[in-house]
């Protein structure tokens, strides 16, 4: 088949991102330590070229290239935006961190940018193929990033227990999609379902490997029983790349399980509801009383990402466009504030100190009332708090479950939200009563502040203004 460049304009992003970083590779070779900002300068330009050339290919209407491997629909445009400006946040946010603490390497930008590629490829997976590429573009650079800090104990030990975790649920995944190319004989993801659809596959073969595939989504998530390594490798990785790992590849785990899932698996919704059901109490759960018992902030984070991940697969077990709907705008709204709540755990480190332990912020607002009340939006965000986003991000999904007669899991998930509720603002009252027991200034970059503000006022306004986002990701799904 041939290729021309108006035949590939769905995949420009991506042909421009993957550019843009092996020069920046190459050109970081030759910067010194004070030239090294060119780096961070020429990764910001490349995410905000990539966003352009995002939203100008931008449609309603749905085109395939590269011999079926790869879409380009609403659902990827709407994600690929918000997984690049998620990107950027977090770049934004780890400059001075990674400047304080004496590791500020183009190698973190490149890395990222990479990873950033493989969620993008992940978005646009039409194939089994092209979904586990995307997937092992993505983990290799993220085990890199965790181990970054070449000097770190914790960090060398997080990304080996990542690598190994990350390899077997790698491997359960590949078993599975290779056992329903067996039963199906196909690999692109729309006649995958069709060859489902016509009840000419074995049923057996196909449950058995759809249950390999919900393990290797679930470990991408962080889903409990699949949740092991989530804890350690927030904690042990330096905290620019706990703020990026724990931000932007939840939007890519989102679509990969809805590639997967379904537009390849559709038919067999009622044997993954099942199981998404159990996974998303197991999650809930699991993650809200834990979190309480954490002194360590990242650590809270980390199992309050657990939680989170229950109430994204409330959205994709309801089955229908509302929910993936419900779904996707949760997604975009917990990296939001997942890139917020790290990014000033990152503000608040300095040459020789990591901010890491909840008592850190004591008295954050007589250190600085700005940093607190962005601190404090985003926390009730996660808590689901109105009028913030989480309120209405946790509200659609629950109506989407609703909406299906389950209504005792709507309940149960109500239940553990109030209990979640307590660890945040346990934070809250430690930053806005407690005395603080450090008194050295906080300094941050004109650009770190700017960014901060708007991620805190975007949490504000997106809960007095729901409608605009939940409508851009209703219409992804014809909902």
């Amino acid at each position: 088949m041939q290729y021309n460049l108006a035949s590939l304009q769905p995949a420009l992003p991506e042909i421009f991102l993957l550019t843009a970083a092996c020069l920046i590779l190459v050109i970081d070779l030759f910067l010194t330590e004070r030239t090294r900002l060119l780096t961070y300068g020429l990764a910001l330009a490349t995410l905000i070229g990539a966003i352009g050339l995002t939203l100008i290919g931008a449609g309603p209407e749905r085109e395939i290239l590269f011999d079926g491997s790869f879409v380009r629909d609403p659902m990827s445009d709407v994600l690929k935006t918000g997984l690049l400006l998620i990107a950027l946040f977090a770049f934004v946010y780890a400059k001075d961190y990674l400047r304080g603490q004496g590791i500020l390497r183009g190698e973190y930008y490149a890395l990222g940018l990479f990873a950033v590629l493989g969620m993008m490829v992940m978005i646009s997976a039409n194939s089994f193929l092209t979904v586990y590429l995307g997937l092992e573009l993505l983990a290799l650079c993220l085990y890199a990033l965790v181990a970054f800090n070449r000097d770190s104990d914790s960090g060398a030990e997080a990304a080996m227990k990542y690598f190994v975790l990350g390899a077997l649920a790698s491997g359960m995944l590949l078993y599975g999609i290779s056992m329903v190319y067996g039963a199906t004989g196909q690999l692109v993801l729309p006649e995958v379902a069709a060859v489902i659809a016509s009840g000419k596959a074995d049923q057996t073969v196909l449950v058995f490997g759809l249950v390999f595939i919900v393990i290797g989504v679930s470990f991408k998530f962080g889903a409990v029983p699949f949740h092991m390594w989530v804890p350690d490798v927030y904690h042990g990785a330096p905290t620019a790349v706990t703020l990026f790992l724990g931000s932007a590849p939840k939007i890519a785990a989102f679509a990969l399980a809805i590639r997967l899932l379904v537009d390849g698996m559709g038919g067999l919704l009622a044997q993954w509801q099942d199981m998404l059901v159990i996974l998303a109490v197991l999650s809930m759960a699991l993650g809200n009383l834990v979190a309480i018992a954490q002194t360590n902030i990242k650590r809270m984070l980390a199992y309050s990402t657990i939680s989170h991940v229950g109430f994204i697969f409330l959205g994709l077990l309801a089955g229908s466009d509302k929910g993936y709907a419900a779904a996707m705008f949760y997604a975009i709204v917990y990296a939001l504030t997942a890139a917020g709540g790290f990014g000033v755990i990152a503000m608040l480190s300095r040459k020789g100190f990591d901010a890491e332990n909840i008592h850190d912020l004591k008295g954050l607002n007589d250190r600085s009332p700005w940093l607190a009340f962005m601190m404090l939006l985003i926390l009730f965000s996660m808590a689901g708090v109105p009028p913030t986003v989480g309120f209405f991000a946790k509200l659609f999904v629950l109506d989407a479950v609703i909406s299906i007669d389950m209504v005792w899991l709507a309940a149960v998930a109500v239940f553990f939200s109030i209990i979640g509720a307590f660890y945040y603002i346990r934070v809250v009252k430690v930053m806005y009563f407690d005395k603080p027991i450090d008194s050295a200034p906080l300094v941050a970059s004109m650009d770190a502040r700017v960014m901060m503000s708007v991620n805190g006022l975007a949490v504000l306004g997106l809960g007095l203004f729901p409608a605009a986002l939940l409508g851009v990701c209703r219409a992804a799904f014809g909902a």
